[in-house]
């Protein structure tokens, strides 16, 4: 019985195991790119943003290229001016159709015409401008979509990170539990023997259950951080967690950048794109007030039967059209679209200042991070000398139990805010490489 119990037992923690490692996914940072490139739903959003302006671009070449439409009429009659002229397009007349009292009853007449209809435009300089607005929005857009595409890399690499820092946070409290309750147990052996007080063990048994929580919700965290790297890759499964393939830093790299905003930033040269496309909008609309031409042309079938083509026709022009007054409504437009370009500018400069500053101040607070990492680690070191001196004079009985707690929390808290500083700062650094693209 006991052999049967120990063997359901062996299989139990070996299906749980295996359950474990389906649901732990080991990830590289180059795999995650990939996978966010194939199905992030911003990146894919972005893409549909492109082709909407793609199909608009496609409209626009009505402004040069010619409409052609065909249309098939059938028609019974005994109206006589429509009788007689459908007779005269089938060139069916003969003499007898003059005789007045068929023209004024010339009972049921039947028409069936075939007509293919081109128009041409030759001179319309307001769609002309429009189609130019058209190709500008594609470009911008084009533009956001690729900065787009750059975020998500730094939203990648931002979580990636957040992810390592997670599993470095639990590895250092899973030492200070395992530090804390190698405590506990020395302290209930003095304890024994009477070499503390009770005080003192209700301490360390505080400390062991304080770290036990910090691991909890340091855990909790490698959950989360594996939730939002789900997100951005787009999957709906929400019970996979990730464990990055490398640890994180353990030093930092510095490094100088640029104080100066670049003009080729892909978002930056988007906003400068909207700005002229809302320029050529405005043109577009004064363009409405001078006259068009438009050339067409039209040949059409007619016969008293279905699809007979007996006789046929055509009639070949230019039109210029002239919209003198409509009522101020082009007027009203064009102040609209001069409002909307002047928005735009003021957009532009807006948008630049705005990046400007949080460029100088990035470069700013990396400056800052990089002597916080200076000062946490010379903080780690001596902190860990101290614990290292009083771990060994409590052991000797030199030391009382709540400074060798106070000296024990504070090394590992300071560990972890070494972990965190370094985090901060080449976070800082990513994030200046993307204001600096």
């Amino acid at each position: 019985m006991n052999r049967q119990v120990i063997l359901l037992l062996f299989i139990l923690s070996a299906v749980t195991i295996e359950s474990y490692a389906q649901d732990t996914l080991v990830i590289d940072r180059a795999t995650l790119l990939q996978k966010v490139y194939e199905g992030n739903l911003q990146l894919k959003i972005a893409n549909k943003e492109v082709e909407i302006a793609q199909g608009d671009l496609s409209q626009s070449k009505a402004s040069y290229l010619p409409t052609v439409n065909t249309t098939y009429t059938a028609m019974v009659t005994n109206n006589p001016l429509m009788a007689f002229g459908s007779k005269l397009n089938q060139e069916i007349l003969t003499p007898a159709d003059f005789d007045p009292a068929l023209l004024n009853d010339p009972g049921q007449t039947k028409n069936f015409a075939t007509e293919i209809q081109v128009l041409q435009p030759l001179l319309n300089l307001d769609y002309a401008y429009q189609r130019q607005a058209a190709k500008i929005q594609t470009e911008a857009q084009l533009l956001q979509a690729q900065r787009t595409s750059e975020f998500l890399e730094l939203e990648v690499l931002k979580a990636y990170m957040q992810l390592q820092l997670a599993y470095e946070a639990v590895t250092v409290l899973k030492n200070a539990q395992h530090t804390a309750n190698e405590g506990l147990r020395v302290i209930n052996d003095y304890n024994e023997q009477g070499l503390v007080q009770k005080t003192d063990v209700l301490a360390v048994k505080v400390r062991a259950n304080e770290v036990e929580n910090q691991l909890r919700f340091a855990q909790s965290n490698v959950e989360n951080s594996s939730t939002y790297l789900g997100f951005l890759l787009g999957t709906q499964d929400q019970d996979v967690i990730y464990k990055p393939t490398d640890r994180s830093s353990e030093s930092i790299e510095v490094e100088v950048f640029d104080s100066h905003l670049s003009d080729n930033r892909k978002d930056v040269t988007a906003m400068s794109k909207a700005e002229e496309g809302y320029q050529a909008m405005m043109k577009s609309e004064k363009m409405g007030l001078i006259p068009r031409i438009n050339a067409f042309g039209s040949y059409q079938l007619y016969d008293d039967t279905i699809l007979g083509f007996g006789a046929s026709g055509y009639m070949v022009g230019a039109q210029l059209s002239w919209n003198i007054f409509d009522g101020a409504r082009t007027i009203g437009k064009i102040q609209k679209s001069k409002a909307q370009f002047e928005k735009a500018q003021f957009e532009n400069r807006q948008y630049r200042g705005k990046e400007q500053m949080e460029l100088k101040k990035s470069i700013r607070q990396l400056n800052d991070l990089e002597n916080k990492v200076r000062l946490t680690k010379l903080a780690l070191e001596q902190s860990e000398e101290a614990y290292e001196i009083r771990r060994n004079r409590f052991i000797e009985g030199l030391e009382k139990t709540t400074d060798l707690l106070v000296a024990e929390t504070r090394y590992y808290q300071k560990e972890l805010e070494y972990r965190q500083s370094i985090f901060e700062y080449n976070l800082t650094k990513e994030y200046l490489r993307f204001l600096t693209k």
